[in-house]
């Protein structure tokens, strides 16, 4: 399936939302390990840690696919998605309240680049499903 640069921006600006939800939740709830969460916590969290996965993947998928079909380096087209899924608040020079951003790139571990299975060390989920 062949996609466009603006359905690679979509799809880049979901999975980034799907993490910021993740570490809502990851803020809003604490370390499992201070407090146990509850079973609807556990749930709601896991739900949304795999969506973030499941959209990260498939973002990474189509991103290589369209590097192929388009004969360019896949790290200059995914270099050009991420300046392109950025929202004016996670612009360099702007102000933004939130204090990290969704979109980090692939070298901060906390992006989807880094992978949502590769259990960074910036606490990322662990690796599996």
């Amino acid at each position: 399936m062949a996609h466009t640069f603006e359905e690679l921006v979509a799809k880049q600006r979901a999975a980034d939302e799907a993490h910021a939800r993740v570490l809502h939740l990851r803020d809003t709830y604490g370390a499992p390990t201070a407090a146990p969460w509850t079973q609807a916590q556990t749930d709601t969290y896991e739900t949304a840690w795999r969506a973030w996965r499941d959209l990260a993947r498939d973002t990474q998928a189509a991103l290589t696919e369209y590097a192929k079909d388009e004969g360019k380096p896949r790290n200059a087209i995914e270099a050009d998605l991420r300046r392109a899924a950025k929202t004016p608040e996670e612009t360099p020079g702007t102000r933004s309240g939130s204090g990290s951003s969704p979109a980090a790139g692939p070298g901060t571990g906390s992006g989807p680049a880094s992978g949502p299975a590769s259990g960074s060390a910036s606490g990322g989920p662990p690796s599996g499903g």
